[in-house]
């Protein structure tokens, strides 16, 4: 690619590698991140997903603006030479937060990437992993199963954007190419894009060369550089909420997000 912001997402991939991390989480990336230029055609959904499932959730007690939740590090200790670090500590957190390992090394390398490639946003794997709790319970939305590949066991493609109650009005965008859908566009994914959100931020998260919004490591990394944008720092309360209530202006959805974050939070600090 030649875009110059491709450019410097592949020199985070080349400086970054595997992650070997010690207290500052000095870590290499060893899938690669670079924004896509061909994304990949899911397959078409002949009818759309249900609903999105109620998600029991109680939301935190808190206003917009609060401060952001705290977050531990997602790693703490240099990892044996040959090892994962981030595998490793995505495997004993899953056990306690209810999150797939494999979405959480999603979350985490999306963390650690934008500390290269925007280190003043400040964007947290709780933060990530509360969005991706809520648009589609990690890629399991419907009794999928997430992947080794980040993938879900099938495509995820919500209902029309046709105007509906409760629904906006989307005519198609995409020719129906992501959401199989030639009238209205459709949320995809695991991150819910809409289909003309993932034009602008489509994103190569795990190095394939390809952007594909139905990858979790892609759309976590495109989720991270939608967030990130306009200067956002999320460790600030007005930085948390600008970035989440722009992915859904909803303030029960923030409050919902914040919930997640901290219950994610709290889960890693319990590991052991």
């Amino acid at each position: 690619m030649t875009d110059p912001t491709a450019s410097r997402l592949r020199a985070v991939a080349a400086a970054v590698g595997r992650l070997a991390v010690a207290l500052a989480l000095v870590a290499t990336l060893g899938a690669g991140v670079a924004l896509a230029s061909t994304l990949t055609r899911p397959d078409a959904a002949p009818a759309a997903g249900p609903p999105p499932e109620q998600v029991v959730v109680e939301p935190a007690p808190v206003l917009p603006g609060s401060a952001a939740p705290l977050v531990p590090e997602p790693a703490q200790q240099p990892a044996p030479a040959g090892e994962d670090p981030v595998r490793e500590w995505a495997d004993h957190v899953a056990s306690s937060a209810d999150v797939p390992a494999r979405a959480l090394i999603s979350y985490v390398n999306a963390d650690l990437a934008m500390r290269q490639y925007q280190p003043s946003c400040r964007i947290s794997w709780a933060m990530l992993a509360g969005i991706g709790r809520i648009e589609s319970n990690h890629g399991r939305y419907g009794n999928r199963v997430l992947g080794d590949d980040a993938v879900p066991s099938s495509p995820i493609i919500g209902v029309p954007l046709d105007g509906t109650p409760g629904v906006r009005a989307i005519g198609d965008t995409d020719g129906g190419a992501l959401d199989g859908d030639p009238v209205h566009d459709r949320a995809v994914g695991p991150m819910q894009f809409i289909p003309s959100t993932w034009r602008k931020w489509a994103t190569d998260g795990n190095g394939d060369g390809l952007g594909d919004p139905q990858n979790l490591d892609d759309a976590a990394m495109a989720a991270a550089r939608y967030l990130c944008s306009s200067g956002r720092d999320l460790t600030t309360g007005t930085g948390w909420w600008g970035a989440v209530m722009s992915y859904n202006n909803s303030v029960e959805y923030g409050q919902k997000v914040y919930a997640i974050a901290e219950s994610y939070s709290a889960a890693a600090s319990r590991r052991g």
